[in-house]
């Protein structure tokens, strides 16, 4: 059973250009680029980086074989393209030759893709990354009723598709614990030939512990005896391999403002939850409220992401422990959002907040009782 997503390549996709697809494995890259093509009657080759025969074309990189293997073709779709060796000299080469296709490439590690493809395809390329299924792609699917239902499913196993349309809870979690075992490091620790494996699934689980609250990475550095210039480096590997993302503090230079400070979230909260084996119900949690400030980071970021509204999601915290969870910004306009697991409970703006920037005091409260309506008709 397939579940519509809200990227559609039909409207991404133009001639003489490269759409890089980006998002982590099992996600449903394959299946957007397949039900593209079942609706498209353009003439298409498929391929995956992991075919000999196209490594060793891109390695050469001979003109008459590259005009032979794109010979005739509207469409060409690579996955798991990070694989090859000179892909973007190739594409660049295969689109300057010819201008009337259109390639598709998608991959699990959007720096292997944006290391080779960034300066071969400057103003040839537009890049779409895929996260796990959207509170709005869900709604689009289930009746209300049934996604408010599958909201402590989504907290603990996650929105991978396959987690998805999977209804048994064992099953859900024998899933997830296979995806974060056999697909997250295997991905990470070949692509960059790691050394220090155990620092890296160290340093993870120290995260998944850590949710919706701000990095440490002297703290970090030290737990795990390595220098902080290692856990900058794996932060930053983690955050390009859609396990992590980090945010930063908003800040307008006010002396008692958080300035430098990031948070960490969890681009599934399955994953997180594989990472540290606790899958015991919501209400049994002492971490529900850190799992809440996560899942409404996802879907707000799932929305700039899908939306392409070009916002930046920052948190907001003084020095006195005053603090807004998200503000989103824009053209010097701001959103404020705050995450409260407790439909009941109420929040108010801080006063150094009015202070120091009166022209925005309206602060949205996002709970368990009304995300549906944000996240099904948020225009961001």
């Amino acid at each position: 059973m397939d579940i519509k997503r809200e990227v559609q390549i039909d409207k991404l996709l133009k001639k003489g250009k490269a759409l890089l697809i980006y998002g982590a494995r099992q996600v449903g890259k394959t299946t957007l680029v397949k039900n593209f093509l079942l609706k498209n009657k353009s003439k298409f080759r498929q391929h995956t980086g992991e075919d000999i025969q196209l490594q060793i074309l891109f390695k050469d990189l001979s003109i008459a074989d590259l005009d032979e293997f794109v010979e005739n073709l509207e469409i060409l779709i690579i996955d798991e393209a990070q694989i090859l060796e000179n892909l973007g000299r190739g594409i660049k080469l295969i689109l300057d030759r010819n201008p009337k296709l259109a390639v598709i490439l998608t991959g699990s590690s959007s720096f292997e893709l944006a290391n080779q493809l960034s300066e071969p395809l400057t103003g040839r390329k537009k890049t779409q990354c895929l996260l796990p299924l959207s509170i709005k792609e869900l709604s689009l699917h289930y009746e209300k009723y049934e996604v408010k239902h599958k909201l402590e499913e989504l907290l603990l196993y996650g929105s991978y598709p396959e987690i998805i349309t999977t209804e048994n809870k064992h099953e859900k979690r024998e899933l997830i614990l296979e995806i974060a075992n056999s697909y997250l490091f295997k991905d990470i620790l070949s692509f960059l030939n790691l050394k220090k494996a155990d620092v890296l699934y160290k340093l993870t689980k120290l995260l998944a512990y850590q949710i919706s609250s701000e990095v440490n990475v002297n703290e970090l550095a030290s737990n795990l005896q390595v220098d902080n210039k290692t856990i900058t480096h794996y932060l930053d590997i983690l955050e390009k391999s859609f396990v992590i993302k980090m945010i930063p503090a908003f800040n307008s230079n006010q002396r008692n403002e958080i300035k430098k400070s990031k948070k960490i979230y969890f681009l599934d909260l399955g994953i997180r939850n594989a990472l540290i084996n606790q899958f015991q119900d919501i209400e049994l949690r002492n971490d529900k409220g850190a799992l809440w400030e996560n899942f409404v980071f996802l879907e707000l970021y799932k929305r700039i992401e899908y939306d392409r509204s070009f916002k930046t999601i920052y948190f907001w915290r003084t020095h006195e422990q005053q603090e807004i969870d998200f503000i989103l910004e824009a053209d010097g306009l701001l959103e404020l959002y705050e995450a409260k697991f407790n439909a009941k409970k109420s929040t108010k703006i801080p006063p150094q907040w009015l202070k120091h920037y009166p022209e925005f005091q309206e602060l949205k409260l996002i709970h368990t009782g009304n995300f549906m309506d944000y996240f099904t008709k948020l225009d961001t």
